[in-house]
């Protein structure tokens, strides 16, 4: 039996299991595609396959020749369908014959995921509505030529080597299997993100998920040491997936460069074992940690500030303490100080990453962890402590039957405005948020009030509660968090000037 061959009849499970039958054998695994009646929202009536054969048989039979010698199984196969599919018939099938189960199972994974992702084979969809469409195409396509030109004409590459940690006795070949079969999803690709994401790809966890809404900037680069000064103006989500893929191409990568909000988190989080928070925003964070509990969902939380930093892993159960239950009020963006607007040192984030991805790792592999427990970190005196998270009997999010509260959307508290002019012409006064330091490097570019964050809250009774105030900060993020405080305060004609000073030059 050829290790990877079309067919444009039916396939035969039965038949092409006998042909990998082999009595030194004692373990066997095979896995069946079936063609099912709906695909993303669309009922389907059948499907069609093409392939580029000659390239798509040598890549084939190049994945199986790769899954046999990695997993040490004696007989593997692949038999995928080509032509007219009707609903419930085998669109693909791929077995495994090896000395024990697990290599059998961890080949045929191998290899239909491989399949997926590099053999150049295109599906047609019908729907009930009448309309039709070839769906991955071109990636897969150009996917496998650009991986047969190097085989054909480089060395091979290494395959990734887990035998250091293998080694270990709480991990073994069983937790390396662990790893392969779990999938993590990393919330943000930044500065905490970076570490996680690399020491997950080269712990092999067989699948990662990134969301990150941001594009490379110089600043970022002391901190976020994995990308390149060319890489500047990229999406982080396709600059960190692409390095995921250089580090282990076994690893299995999906890429949002979207904000992970209230609308999506379901769907982005959707199929995960665990997610990981490496953003810097409280928003974020309080949606992770009532999804979290909503979807009994483990999410592991981690914030830094200038020096320190704090590590919280909420379980999802009834049990567990979560984020309100330690701050039951959630704090507003921009009131503290994120990595642009506080400064960090690049090694901090670099110290919680690394942190997040030995917890993540320690509860894939089944070990003990953080357990309703907050660790905090000082590097500067190099000082921790644990703080015990107890389970809060009056916790909102705990209470909540359906959707737990959310952080209140800071959408409302702004106002975009093509220039200062515009805004003093609508009748607002403006108040520039930032601090001493930040003015005189900056000067405000139409006449304002000055008033820091800090002493804007502290003397916020002073402000006329008639009046229309427009706050001005670098970002916006700041002057909304401020904006949306006064107005809750009572000070309803408040307004923040959407995307700050450099929103402004954005538009310009």
């Amino acid at each position: 039996m050829s290790p990877f061959r079309f067919s444009e009849s039916a396939l035969d499970p039965a038949v092409l299991s006998s042909a990998l039958a082999d009595d030194s054998c004692g373990g066997f695994a095979a896995f069946e595609g079936w063609v099912r009646n709906h695909n993303e929202g669309h009922a389907v009536t059948r499907l069609e396959y093409e392939a580029f054969t000659e390239l798509a048989e040598k890549e084939g039979a190049r994945i199986v020749a790769e899954a046999q010698a990695r997993f040490g199984v004696t007989r593997a196969a692949c038999a995928h369908r080509v032509g007219s599919l009707a609903i419930g018939d085998v669109a693909v099938w791929v077995g495994a014959s090896a000395a024990h189960r697990d290599e059998a199972f961890r080949a045929c994974r191998y290899i239909i995921d491989e399949v997926k992702h590099r053999v150049p084979i295109w599906k047609k969809e019908h729907y009930v509505n009448g309309d039709s469409g070839w769906v991955n195409c071109e990636r897969c396509a150009a996917q496998a030529h650009d991986r047969h030109a190097h085989h054909d004409h480089s060395p091979a590459a290494p395959a990734p080597d887990y035998s250091r940690q293998t080694a270990l006795r709480e991990v073994g070949i069983e937790g390396q299997a662990r790893l392969r079969a779990a999938s993590v999803l990393v919330v943000g690709a930044g500065g905490l993100g970076v570490p996680v994401l690399q020491y997950l790809a080269g712990a092999g966890v067989g699948r990662l998920g990134v969301v990150d809404a941001d594009r490379l900037e110089p600043s970022n680069l002391h901190r976020q040491t994995w990308y390149s000064l060319a890489d500047c103006g990229r999406e982080k989500a396709a600059l960190a997936a692409a390095r995921v893929n250089g580090l282990n191409p076994e690893v299995r990568v999906d890429a949002h460069a979207v904000r992970f909000e209230h609308a999506n988190a379901e769907a982005l989080s959707k199929g995960y074992d665990l997610i990981v928070d490496c953003s810097d925003n409280f928003t974020t964070k309080f949606l992770l940690n009532d999804l979290a509990l909503r979807a009994r969902r483990p999410v592991l939380f981690a914030s830094v500030y200038q020096y320190e930093g704090q590590l919280q892993f909420v379980r999802g159960d009834d049990a567990s303490a979560c984020l309100r239950c330690v701050w039951p009020d959630a704090t507003r963006d921009g009131l503290v100080g994120n990595c642009a607007e506080a400064g960090v040192l690049g090694p901090v984030p670099g110290v919680f990453g690394s942190l997040q991805a030995l917890e993540a790792l320690k509860f894939l592999l089944g070990l003990p962890g953080l357990a309703n427990e907050v660790l905090i970190f000082d590097l500067i005196t190099l000082s921790t402590q644990r703080l015990r998270a107890r389970r809060a009997p009056d916790c909102a999010a705990h209470r909540a039957t359906g959707s737990p509260p959310m952080p209140v959307d800071a959408g409302a508290d702004e106002i975009p405005f093509a220039t200062l002019a515009d805004a003093l012409a609508a009748g607002f006064t403006l108040i520039d948020v930032r601090d001493a330091r930040e003015r005189l490097a900056e000067p405000m570019p139409a006449p304002s009030l000055h008033l820091p964050v800090q002493k804007l809250l502290s003397e916020a009774a002073a402000l006329d509660a008639d009046a229309h105030y427009l706050l001005v900060c670098a970002t916006g993020r700041r002057s909304t968090a401020a904006s949306g405080l006064l107005r809750s305060q009572g000070l309803r004609g408040c307004r923040s000037l959407r995307g700050g000073l450099k929103g402004l030059k954005t538009s310009a």
